[in-house]
């Protein structure tokens, strides 16, 4: 070990009199600071001017612009410079020979000048170490730990770097193709993830070998084993190669021995990256405050009551738009998408199936007139030179699972403990399922569904259609990331006017009938209702007759006519609402995220307590304080014979109706709008609406769905220092600081040539 230490020693003495290691040095200091003085200023700018700043620290050392991402891209470019001349130097000058027949053992010496390059790149984990110092004192309640995992995986991907071109300077005398030759190594380990990605077994190899992006999960707080693994193997494994490379030029070993040897390492380095790489051997350490890279409790709380074998099983439609997200050549970066569940789940089966049918992706059969789907399939397969061990034809798939109901998108089933459920891909700027999602469904496994029933019968809001007053959007839109059904609910619509109401129903929607209910429904709801289960009453001002019957006996009543108030932007019967924030926790909760968004009801009746019917009134949305009055429906402005009526104030319009009943709490809505969860609403922009309509069906479920994965409010949103402070520190550390590192290395130097 002294040894090691000596020539490392040597070695960094020998770096430190040559130029390029301070030239080095010094961009680095300037490339790094200049970026960090920028983000920071740019952020005390943009708190100047009252922009809501949050989670500071990802935003100055990570993410699309962070400090660590950049100086990422740049690392490749300074380490041949640095490891060039390693051992070509020693090629070239003929010392070589000297060292090789020395006592000194060949490991020892490229050890130890492998260790020598990787102290001289401690320098630049302290020049970014710095930064952090700086920012610790710059921005309130600075992530520290998050920060210091970024440094750790940027030295552990310099160090990998340095291993690969000291192997590269061992192949040649000349220390510029040495660097160059670094160059090309590194490309194309960035490159080599890409290629045979649709070849069983080689795809995984090749994968493993890919450095692209290897330090990314670490300078995003997280911590994985086969990370850190990948870069001390791949560093090994060069390191090795070096040794090898070196003994050939003082052992006389046959070609056959030498072949063996470096096969024998690789096929090592290989297979201990393939096994450190399996979920089950894979440990992570979440370095962010918040634990932003795991999972939240809640969904937590659903994964560990998984027990056993879990599937998950992709089955990928060629001519659905989204195909090309599960492909052969897309299964690994599709694996890895659902890391953050294998960390917990590492007996979780990921399959792919493929099939061909007709889809709704009209721009394909646009630009492909004449071909049918089989044509069509072919065509993708020729034209993208996939490999598939099984493409299932529409009869052949319809055996497996009925996909159909799907649209023939590209959809997931997770199975377990005899249970499946879906799992959607979305139209969407993301496409993929989030942690919302993903729970929803895990949770359909281990606990019942919430079932949402609609009477039907009558002429009510469809859930199946998609005009504006009808409600696809909210509960039945496979393609819409927040509808209720990939929440984790179950919607079914019935007829209670000729059936039962299901036993199992969670939450009866009657919602707006056009016609009477007869007799048969009337008594079906009261019964449901004596049941103490959950309902939601929605009508429309010219319809709501036909709930009177439930209405009465719930002690309520609708207002004869539609309310109306004065405005000079908007139609008389847009009615301004009060949220009423200040509810009972016990009755209703909004949730802690809620924006200020307005929350209007377009045509609705106002609600009266007409009676006590043994339930709690607490009325959610009112009319604002501005006079309203009762009015026929269409009107285009409020006359002045209208404002010689009785106006009213703060009139409820939509309330909650709590009771306690055969040992549960009965929960029920009644509205005097339809339209608000109609899809027109709940798509409007600027609106609060859809976030109300949430909050409404989390109330109805006991707040199990939708799953809950907000995280504690991030504390690092506020910079400390000003416009002055900055601009200071960029003169010191852009310009005196670099100016310090060229006068000790011209000291050095100077002092050197004098010797």
């Amino acid at each position: 070990m002294k040894t090691i230490y000596r020539i490392a020693k040597t070695e960094l003495n020998t770096m430190f009199y040559s130029p390029v290691a301070w030239v080095v040095l010094v961009i680095f200091s300037i490339q790094s600071n200049w970026k960090f003085f920028d983000s920071l200023e740019r952020f005390e700018k943009s708190q100047k001017m009252g922009d809501g700043m949050g989670n500071l620290s990802q935003a100055l050392f990570s993410g699309f612009m962070g400090l660590y991402t950049e100086m990422q891209n740049y690392l490749y470019l300074y380490v041949p410079l640095l490891t060039m001349g390693l051992i070509s130097r020693e090629i070239n000058s003929g010392s070589i020979k000297l060292l090789l027949s020395s006592p000194i053992k060949i490991k020892e010496i490229v050890l130890g000048k492998y260790l020598a390059i990787a102290a001289y790149c401690l320098l630049f984990v302290g020049i970014l170490g710095l930064q952090v110092v700086i920012s610790y004192f710059s921005v309130e309640n600075l992530d520290l730990k998050f920060a210091i995992s970024g440094l750790i995986g940027l030295y552990l991907l310099v160090c990998t770097y340095a291993a690969i071109g000291l192997f590269m300077s061992c192949l040649t005398s000349y220390q510029v193709v040495a660097a160059i030759s670094t160059l090309v190594v590194l490309a194309g380990l960035n490159f080599i993830g890409k290629l045979w990605q649709d070849v069983e077994y080689v795809k995984d190899i090749t994968y493993f070998l890919s450095i692209a992006g290897r330090a990314n999960e670490m300078l995003e707080g997280l911590i994985i084993s086969k990370d850190v693994l990948y870069f001390i193997l791949v560093s090994s494994l060069f390191i090795g190669l070096s040794i090898y490379k070196l003994q050939t030029g003082r052992d006389a070993q046959p070609v056959s021995k030498r072949v063996l040897k470096y096969t024998l390492l690789i096929s090592v380095v290989l297979a201990l990256g393939y096994i450190t790489s399996r979920a089950s051997l894979t440990f992570y350490e979440d370095m962010t405050r918040n634990k932003d890279r795991t999972l939240t409790k809640t969904s937590l709380d659903i994964v560990n009551k998984i027990e056993g074998p879990i599937t998950l099983t992709t089955y990928v439609n060629l001519l659905d738009i989204n195909y090309y997200m599960a492909m052969p050549y897309s299964q690994n970066q599709d694996i890895s998408s659902f890391q953050n569940y294998t960390r917990f789940l590492p007996q979780m089966q990921m399959e792919y199936v493929y099939y061909y049918d007709t889809s709704n992706n009209e721009a394909l059969y646009a630009q492909n007139p004449g071909l049918n789907d089989k044509q069509l399939a072919d065509k993708l397969i020729e034209t993208q030179n996939v490999k598939l061990k099984k493409l299932y034809s529409p009869e052949e798939i319809k055996k497996i699972v009925d996909l159909k109901p799907e649209q023939n998108r590209v959809v997931r089933t997770i199975q377990y403990n005899g249970k499946k459920t879906f799992l959607r891909m979305f139209d969407d700027l993301f496409k993929a399922p989030g942690e919302k999602e993903i729970s929803a469904s895990l949770k359909r496994l281990v606990v019942p569904a919430p079932k949402i029933v609609f009477a039907t019968g009558n002429m009510e809001r469809s859930i199946d259609k998609n005009g504006d007053k009808n409600y696809k959007t909210g509960f039945n839109e496979i393609t819409f990331r927040y509808s209720l059904i990939n929440q984790g609910f179950d919607v079914y619509s019935v007829d209670i006017n000729a059936q039962n109401i299901p036993e199992q129903t969670g939450i009866l929607i009657i919602a707006d009938p056009k016609t009477q209910l007869s007799q048969g429904a009337i008594d079906r709801i009261t019964k449901y209702i004596d049941q103490g289960k959950n309902v939601m009453l929605l009508s429309e001002p010219e319809t709501n007759s036909a709930l009177a019957a439930i209405t009465d006996k719930l002690g309520l009543s609708y207002t004869k006519q539609t309310l109306v108030q004065e405005s000079e932007t908007n139609s008389p019967d847009y009615l301004v609402t009060d949220l009423q924030k200040n509810t009972d926790p016990a009755i209703i909760k909004f949730s802690k995220t809620r924006n200020d968004y307005p929350i209007p009801l377009l045509g609705s009746s106002g609600i009266k307590i007409v009676k006590d019917a043994g339930f709690k009134v607490t009325p959610l949305l009112k009319t604002n304080n501005q006079p309203a009055w009762e009015s026929q429906m269409g009107i285009t402005s409020v006359s002045e014979n209208l404002k010689k009526q009785p106006s009213v104030t703060a009139i409820p319009l939509v309330v909650a109706l709590t009771r306690n009943i055969n040992g549960k709490s009965q929960k029920i809505i009644v509205a005097g709008d339809a339209d608000f969860m109609g899809n027109a609403e709940l798509s409007r922009s600027g609106s609060g609406t859809f976030q109300f309509f949430t909050d409404v069906f989390s109330w109805f479920s006991n707040y199990q769905y939708p799953i809950d994965t907000t995280r504690p409010e991030n504390t690092d949103k506020k910079i400390t220092i000003n416009a002055n402070q900055v601009f200071i520190n960029k003169i010191v550390f852009i310009g005196l600081f670099p100016l310090l590192i060229i006068l000790s290395g011209a000291f050095i130097l100077i002092r050197r040539n004098r010797r």
